[in-house]
């Protein structure tokens, strides 16, 4: 059995083969956050792309608990000159782990990091495939809709979707939905809305655009699912 609990806009913490890996771990200024960094004591930590909201509090906690960073190749060298232990990847690659294999996916979106007026490139935004426990987890990250989800849904039996529905910077309810019959997972979790006016979404209008055969899982932040 493992658990995922949502900690608020993408950020997750999921409990599998006795390790703990957090997604995307935007605490700190994240409105929806129902706890604190020091309350995290993650193994490992997945960052799909340097933007703030996403980022997050990742090297802090990393540094904290000697967690490994595991993200896109130029984030990656940027958390570990932050004095941070990390793992670099890139789109297509994967990479074996303790808890299980990690691959990355494509993922239309940016990735900077802003520092006051300092832009800085932090690579390609990815989605990340999580293969552990006989299970298929797929964060999608901040992307919009793309075809080659269909190729996702085709090569990977995933028994478990996270969703961005929020539009504006990523897709919205619409886009949101046909992703999910592309991708055909069991269980699908909107993620990415409310947190910001900009991306306000209902998750029970997205829900009732899903088939009935995949299963919705509409979680407010703190809460936890077991698959």
């Amino acid at each position: 059995m493992a658990s995922i609990r949502f900690l608020g806009h993408s950020a997750f913490e999921l409990d599998i083969n006795k390790k703990k890996i957090l997604i995307d771990p935007f605490i700190t200024g994240n409105p929806q956050a129902v706890c604190k960094p020091r309350d995290l004591s993650p193994d490992y930590i997945v960052v799909t792309h340097g933007h703030s909201d996403h980022l997050g509090d990742a090297i802090d906690i990393a540094i904290k608990n000697k967690a490994t960073i595991i993200a896109p190749f130029e984030l990656a060298m940027y958390c570990g000159n932050k004095g941070a232990k990390t793992h670099a990847m890139h789109i297509g690659g994967s990479y074996p782990f303790d808890f299980g294999v990690i691959k990355f996916t494509n993922a239309l979106h940016g990735s900077t990091i802003i520092q006051e007026e300092n832009f800085i490139p932090a690579g390609n935004p990815v989605g990340v495939l999580i293969e552990a426990s006989g299970k298929t987890i797929y964060h999608a990250g901040d992307t919009g809709l793309f075809g080659d989800m269909e190729l996702i849904g085709d090569r990977y039996n995933i028994d478990l979707a996270l969703l961005p529905i929020g539009g504006n910077f990523t897709m919205d309810i619409e886009d949101a939905s046909y992703a999910t019959k592309l991708l055909k997972p069991k269980v699908v979790i909107p993620m990415h809305y409310n947190t910001f006016p900009v991306i306000e979404a209902d998750p029970n209008e997205f829900a009732a655009r899903i088939s009935s055969s995949i299963r919705v899982v509409i979680l407010n932040p703190g809460e936890e699912f077991e698959f």
